[in-house]
């Protein structure tokens, strides 16, 4: 049995993902444990066919980098949506394979020859006894009960610091009031740069109707919130935007942690100006008003 250096590639791609993956508790409950399931199976028809199999563990071992980047890299939109990105792009190199006869051939060929293959007969009989037992067991574990306890309700309105330090001052949020509010003769141009600011920024996940539903809403739990209506930037005074715009998630407090807010420190991106002129647009559009108290 002649192995490919693809082959050898691959395999050492399935034991860099598989510690990385013990590292992370391997508890074989996961849609990730699945893919290594059906990464081992792959392997073990296209290593043992030689030249015959470069294309499959080729495949394999594209889609086991993109798996390891995956727990090496955090990335900066859902994984949802980047595991779209890599189904099409299987897709897209299956049907490059399979462009002709003889690059098929050259796929489906192991593959034939251990489903049909009488002198494979054994190792057929073991991978069909052993891959859906594991599939079994991960099925299992994803879908049994848990006695932890429930998750905490989320506060829509956590409760704000009585001050804050932020672009390298210090603001009492209780008195803190948009200095740009009473420029009414720009009131038009502020709003207008602050939906600038918004769809440079903002709208990726909060949506272009400010309705809550951005492109990534779906790949965040909980989901961005809406500023439409009347139930939350209507009950919101413009200091406590300007405080969880500014601090993002990392700013909450820690009393009403565990937050799973994936709200960046807009204050390392946006200006003190932005981030009043953002405030405006949003409630200018949302046909709301700041509260006062």
């Amino acid at each position: 049995m002649k192995i490919t250096s693809l082959s050898l590639g691959a395999l050492g791609a399935l034991v860099v993902y598989i510690a990385l993956r013990l590292s992370k508790g391997f508890a074989l409950a996961s849609i990730a444990d699945v893919y290594i399931l059906f990464m081992i199976a792959a392997l073990l028809i296209y290593v043992p066919a030689g030249d015959k199999g470069k294309k499959g563990s080729l495949l394999v071992l594209g889609t086991l980098i993109f798996f390891i980047l995956l727990e090496l890299v955090r990335p900066l939109i859902p994984r949802s949506l980047l595991n779209v990105y890599n189904f099409f792009i299987l897709v897209t190199v299956l049907l490059y394979f399979t462009s002709k006869e003889e690059g098929a051939r050259d796929l489906m060929a192991p593959i034939k020859a251990t489903l049909v293959g009488s002198e494979n007969r054994t190792f057929r009989t073991l991978l069909f006894a052993v891959i859906p037992l594991f599939a079994v067991l991960i099925t299992f574990n994803i879908v049994r009960p848990s006695f932890d306890a429930p998750a905490e309700p989320r506060s829509i309105h956590p409760a704000p610091p009585s001050s804050v330090n932020v672009f390298n001052k210090s603001y009492n949020l209780l008195t803190l009031k948009n200095p740009l509010r009473d420029d009414t003769a720009n009131y038009a141009k502020n709003v207008k740069e602050g939906g600038e600011v918004y769809f440079k920024n903002c709208f990726y996940c909060h949506g272009d109707k400010l309705d809550g539903k951005g492109h990534f809403y779906q790949g965040f739990n909980p989901q961005p919130l809406p500023f439409m209506g009347t139930d939350t930037i209507a009950q919101l005074s413009e200091s406590f935007v300007f405080w969880r715009v500014a601090t993002g998630g990392p700013g909450l407090p820690k009393e009403g942690a565990p937050w799973v807010s994936a709200m960046p420190i807009w204050e390392h991106f946006l200006t003190e100006e932005e981030v009043w002129k953002v405030s405006m647009f949003i409630y200018d559009y949302s046909g709301n008003k700041p509260r006062t108290f």
